[in-house]
């Protein structure tokens, strides 16, 4: 068996523990883990968003986790740009991709080049669209209850 090399990618942008624990069960499956930071032009362009923390940044703060080997930076809207440079062997996701159209797909597209994805539970209680969301409403002047209702 050969070198394992992972993939998990992600905007992290308002990093929280969601991303820590996708990235510490991808690291416990491979070898050597490589992240993909989503770029601000992808974001805009796929999810139509604007990043809080610039892509360099997000870079920066994800390549400093320990779980993490490299980093990265997704500019071309297809996983599989990110395959042909990137050449890894496991792709890992939040389950709450599975069964869905994009991640039907992925396995589709990855499968055809040996690629395995693997899903782990998705972090229910916190996601970067909720902190988001708390952001705006303590912005908009609701203050920090707006925060903890948002667990």
């Amino acid at each position: 068996m050969g070198t394992r090399i992972g993939y998990a990618a992600g905007a992290f942008d308002l990093f929280h523990v969601g991303h820590l624990n996708l990235l510490r069960h991808a690291k416990q499956q491979c070898d050597i883990l490589i992240a993909g930071v989503v770029s601000d032009e992808m974001l805009r362009e796929v999810k139509g968003i604007e990043s809080v923390i610039p892509t360099a940044e997000r870079a920066e703060i994800v390549r400093h986790i320990s779980f993490v080997d490299d980093v990265y930076v997704e500019t071309m809207p297809a996983k599989m740009d990110a395959w042909r440079d990137v050449q890894f062997t496991h792709f890992f996701k939040g389950d709450d991709w599975r069964g869905t159209d994009k991640g039907l797909r992925l396995e589709r597209e990855f499968a055809e080049v040996g690629v395995e994805v693997v899903y782990f539970p998705y972090t229910a209680h916190t996601s970067s669209s909720t902190l988001r969301r708390a952001l705006d409403a303590i912005t908009a002047g609701a203050g920090a209850p707006a925060l903890a209702s948002s667990r």
